[in-house]
């Protein structure tokens, strides 16, 4: 070990030759200015002073080096990002684990699927569970855990943390946030994503409207008519319905939440008792299903796939192929193709779909009915939402000969289609 000493000009432990070399050189240049000797109290304030800047500098050059570290695993707009670079964090509302949970389960499972198809580590994807879309903060503090832990795109599966991906857009540009449902959107790194549901909705209405002995079929809705998500699923299953079916009734009752595992059997109950024999749903969880099986009437189901939990009730259920958007998401940030283009896809992308039969519980002529809506839907001849259309109020909507575009569904639909009933 070399040996050390106290320095007289900057009182700091430096090798003894250094040390002697740093003290020769500073008076040599003073005896060579004819300066006087400068006081102690003076000397010691000035190379005091030397090495706080010396240290700042360091500061400084370390703080450099780890934003540059940082930025390597941050997005930038236009530019492909390495696969290995990719980090997602996911926020649910729901716990994953539990298929019972439906909607988050429906995600988890596209996720999952996205992360096969491109090679993704387990280490790669962050989860943040049973975070309720209506705390704020809650939202807040799981997305900023995420983006901690290196997150470089943001998937919020909600409608409810649409505001906090907005705010944090802005906040963090090199993050990519998408969110399921919403309606907003930046020019750079805040996209949102969806699907025609309304699809598999009417498919699933022609087979209820078959189904039914008592022509009342029950639906549990988590929002009521302001919710146009909601309402457009509600709208083109009744249009299903009646399209087989014109003296069936809808009845609706909402539960004013997403999610609530109790709330919901409790809707599911009381449209039961009033005589309705088979029940579907807009809401997380499947207990729709299960007190449509305990009470001996069938159902269809929604989000995931869910015959083997009820298979005494279940015929079909209208589902999310939510791995259809993620994997092209995500493999258009790894080829540098991304944009905020909002995704909206329909039964011809796969994003919905119904599930596999029931063979046991399906109607007669229902499959062949299906099939038919099916191939008109995805080729385009037929829209669901076309032509004059009656509320349950007596407004007409549409027109003879016109189409309702996407947008017109999904953010303006607040009336009920005629056979629809409200059960408060």
């Amino acid at each position: 070990m070399r040996n050390v000493g106290l320095c007289p000009l900057c009182h700091e432990l430096h090798g003894l030759d250094e040390t002697a070399r740093v003290v020769d050189n500073a008076y040599k240049r003073e005896n060579a200015m004819n300066l006087p000797r400068m006081p102690d109290w003076m000397r010691q304030r000035r190379n005091m002073a030397g090495c706080f800047v010396i240290l700042m500098l360091v500061v400084l050059a370390a703080f450099f080096l780890l934003r540059h570290g940082e930025d390597k695993t941050a997005w930038k707009p236009g530019m492909p990002l390495a696969k290995e670079r990719v980090k997602i964090g996911v926020i649910h509302i729901a716990d994953v684990t539990k298929a019972t949970s439906g909607y988050s389960y429906a995600h988890e499972v596209g996720i999952r699927a996205m992360q096969h198809v491109l090679g993704l580590n387990d280490d790669q994807i962050v989860r943040k569970q049973n975070v309720q879309d209506t705390d704020l903060a809650a939202i807040e503090h799981s997305m900023r855990q995420c983006i901690v832990q290196g997150a470089n795109i943001i998937l919020a599966t909600s409608w409810g943390y649409m505001g906090t991906c907005e705010k944090l857009a802005g906040e963090y540009p090199g993050v990519i946030f998408a969110h399921a449902s919403g309606n907003k959107r930046n020019l750079t790194n805040f996209t949102n994503y969806f699907g025609r549901m309304y699809q598999a909705r009417y498919l699933s209405g022609i087979i209820a409207g078959l189904r039914t002995a008592t022509d009342h079929i029950g639906y549990v809705a988590a929002m009521g008519k302001d919710n146009s998500e909601v309402t457009g699923g509600i709208n083109a299953f009744s249009l299903g319905v009646e399209s087989v079916n014109p003296k069936a009734r809808v009845h609706v009752k909402v539960t004013h939440r997403w999610f609530d595992p109790r709330g919901e059997i409790e809707a599911a109950n009381a449209l039961i008792a009033k005589g309705c024999d088979v029940i579907t749903q807009h809401c997380d969880t499947l207990g729709p299903q299960l007190a449509a099986q305990k009470a001996g009437a069938w159902s269809i189901g929604y989000n995931s796939a869910v015959k083997d939990i009820a298979p005494q009730a279940v015929i079909t259920s209208a589902v999310w192929n939510w791995d259809v958007y993620y994997t092209r998401l995500v493999q258009s940030v790894i080829n540098g193709a991304f944009t905020t283009e909002p995704y909206f896809g329909g039964l011809r992308e796969r994003m919905v779909d119904l599930t596999p039969f029931n063979e046991r519980l399906l109607p007669a002529g229902a499959a062949e009915a299906v099939s038919a809506a099916r191939r008109s839907i995805e080729n385009g001849e037929f829209g669901v939402f076309e032509g004059a259309m009656e509320a349950n109020n007596g407004r007409i909507i549409g027109a003879a000969g016109q189409r309702l575009s996407d947008a017109e569904i999904v953010n303006g639909m607040n009336w009920y289609y005629r056979n629809v009933i409200e059960v408060q």
